[in-house]
This record gives structure tokens, C-alpha cells and sequence, in this order.
């Protein structure tokens, strides 16, 4: 089998699938912008790498270059990895007999009614869409009329897995950010978009009962006036550390007790969560896409109400009057990925997909 991936830029675990997949006799040639980290591991790895940087839905010199290694490289599979690359490969891809696996990490926006959605997820040249949680292929296969999105055996859900290898950097002193010993932290990593809810998290500290001694930590870009406004109303203002980008927010989110991420909707599979949980930080998630994928409630973490900020805060007290609860969690969360969300799964599963379209 041979197959030509098109990636932004592979995250951990997608390197990691290519490089499990070259194991196991697949022949792979990556499109991947050389300034991404993991272009020179997957170099090193022996993957062949094309550097090529996609940044419009049509580029036309970019479909000559991806229809050139098509032709050229007699690829079985066209595997992409975001909707810039899918806009592209489609058009590269025309009339050549080679099948198309497009990978879908957020629930929603994608519409019958909207022409970019046909030129990209429901078009019909696509073979496989690998949704990355439940919650995703759902979305698809709740679209009405059903004969517009397809038979329902092109969505198949693959886990983004990953390896508890991966998180073994130590945890940072908290005492650095001014929060004192004894405090019990919320740590949250995201980016300030309205679908992330962190207002809505913010806005949880007005359920807390007075002078608790109880600290958000929220790392990630939040330039947002209208969020500093949202604080400086709250009574545990002194108590929101808003950390900006940092290189080392695992490390920051692995000191603190307890994590949450109160997304408001679309959610798929956030790494974010993984990233908690693998370092042993008991999880609270919104019901929210494909969080709740990843714990089992009340034994790996907690699910609370999405846009709820009232429930948010429920989740939150309920870990802080337990910190025994909170721990157990912690270890729990941690199990749950290395057995449920495992790199050689996503691997194995990967490679079964591929054997299937070549059977067709």
C-alpha cells in the first residue's frame, strides 16, 4: 500500500501513526511545511517528506504539486488531515483512481445548504471520513435527507491515541505564580473563542462560597477586554491567573489539582483534556462534542452542563471538598488513557482502514 498524507503540520500523534504505519509495510510520503517540528522526525524516521506549505482552500500550484506525486508516486490512498488540504487534494485527485480518507477533528459546521461543505466534507469522491470522536460521526450521520451525506459506512470514528511516554516533565512551583501552599487549583489551556466557554468558567467563581481558597490557572491567549471586564466583576478576582502562551502548559496544568475545559459546543477530542489526564489531574468536562468520550463520570472525571457556569462551579466544589475524591480521580483519568486511548490502536485501526479501501 502506498499513501500520500497531507498535514498542516503533524501533531504527536500523527507522526506517530505514520511512523507506526511505515512499521507495519505501508509506504508513506508526507506533505508537511519543513518549519513544523516533526518534519525532521519524520525524517529521521525514513519517511520521505515533501515540503509544502498550504494555507488557501485553492491553491493552484499547490493541486499541480499534489497531483504530480499522485501521478508520479502511483499512490493507493490520498490521506488528508485538515479542510485546507481536502479543498485541494479533491481537485488534485480528479479522475485519478486512488482513494480519498479525510480526517475530521470538531463537530458541526458543515451544511447541505452551504457550497464550501460540498467542496470539501460531503463531497462525493470522498471514500472514508475518520471522525476522531463519536461525537463527530453522529453529527454526520444525524444530517437530513440522509441519501445527500452518503451510506453511513463512510464515517467511521478513530481515536487520536496517544502514550503516557509522552507526559513525564515535571510539574511547575506554583508558588512562581503567586498561588499559596495549600491552594486548590483549576487549571484550564485554550485559546479565548466563544465556543470555549471560558466566561463561562470565569463566571463559575460567583457560585464559590466566600474566601475559599481556590484558584483558576488558565493558560492560552486571552486579549479578549470583555474577558478582564468578566474578572474584574467576580469576587475571586486576585484569585484568576491568566498566563498567556506558554511552551510549557503541561507542566503548568500538571501542578494544579483538577482541570476543566467548559467548552459551549463543537467540541471533538481536545488534547488539552488528554494532556490533564495523562499527568494524573482529575478532568471536568462540559457535555460538549466528544469530552465526554474521554471519562467515565464520577469515576475518571466529572461531566458537567455545557453554558452552565452554575454547574461548572458544582463540579469544581466537588473535587475541592474531596481531595481524596480528586486524587482517585486523577489516577483514574490517567488509566483510562493508556487503556482507552492508546497510539497503537489509532495504528492498528489506521492500518485496518487502509486495508479495506484496497479491498474495494
Amino acid at each position: 500500500m502506498k499513501s500520500l498524507c497531507v498535514t498542516f503540520g503533524a501533531d504527536r500523534p500523527t507522526t506517530a501513526t505514520f511512523i507506526g504505519l511505515l512499521h507495519k509495510g505501508v509506504e508513506l510520503e508526507v506533505i508537511c511545511p519543513s518549519g513544523h517540528p516533526n518534519y525532521q522526525v519524520l525524517k529521521e524516521a525514513g519517511i520521505a517528506v515533501v515540503d509544502l506549505k498550504i494555507t488557501k482552500g485553492y491553491d493552484k500550484a499547490v493541486i499541480e504539486t499534489l497531483r504530480s506525486r499522485l501521478i508520479d508516486g502511483k499512490f493507493d490512498i490520498l490521506h488528508v488531515f485538515n479542510s485546507k488540504a481536502l479543498s485541494n487534494g479533491l481537485l488534485a485527485a480528479k479522475g485519478l483512481p486512488v482513494k480519498i480518507v479525510a480526517y475530521r477533528g470538531i463537530v458541526g459546521n458543515v451544511s447541505f445548504i452551504d457550497p464550501v461543505s460540498w467542496l470539501r466534507w460531503l463531497n462525493p469522491r470522498i471514500d472514508r471520513i475518520v471522525c476522531v470522536a463519536d461525537a463527530i460521526r453522529d453529527f454526520f450521520l444525524s444530517m437530513k435527507p440522509s441519501f445527500l451525506r452518503g451510506k453511513d459506512e463512510k464515517y467511521i470514528r478513530i481515536y487520536k491515541g496517544h502514550s503516557l511516554d509522552w507526559y513525564n516533565q515535571s510539574p511547575i512551583n506554583l508558588a512562581e505564580l503567586g498561588i499559596p501552599a495549600g491552594a486548590f487549583v483549576i487549571g484550564c489551556s485554550a485559546s479565548y473563542r466563544p465556543r470555549k466557554g471560558i466566561d463561562d468558567l470565569i463566571n463559575a467563581t460567583n457560585y464559590f462560597p466566600e474566601g475559599e481558597n481556590i484558584h483558576l490557572v488558565i493558560v492560552g491567549k486571552m486579549d479578549s477586554k470583555k474577558l478582564r471586564n468578566i474578572i474584574a466583576r467576580t469576587p475571586f478576582a486576585d484569585k484568576i491567573h491568566l498566563l498567556g502562551f506558554r511552551d510549557d502548559a503541561p507542566e503548568v496544568i500538571a501542578a494544579c489539582d483538577a482541570f476543566c475545559l467548559p467548552s459551549k459546543k463543537r467540541e471533538g477530542l481536545p488534547r488539552a483534556v488528554i494532556e490533564a489526564m495523562s499527568y494524573s489531574v482529575a478532568p471536568i468536562v462540559t457535555d460538549s462534542g466528544g469530552s465526554p468520550e474521554l471519562i467515565v463520570d464520577g469515576e475518571s472525571g466529572l461531566i458537567v452542563e455545557s453554558c452552565n457556569p452554575q454547574s461548572i462551579a458544582g463540579g469544581i466544589l466537588a473535587l475541592y471538598s474531596d481531595r481524596e475524591k480528586c486524587k482517585a480521580i486523577g489516577v483514574a483519568a490517567r488509566q483510562r488513557i493508556a487503556t482507552g486511548f492508546r497510539i497503537e490502536t489509532t495504528i492498528d485501526e489506521t492500518y485496518a482502514l487502509y486495508k479495506e479501501l484496497m479491498q474495494q
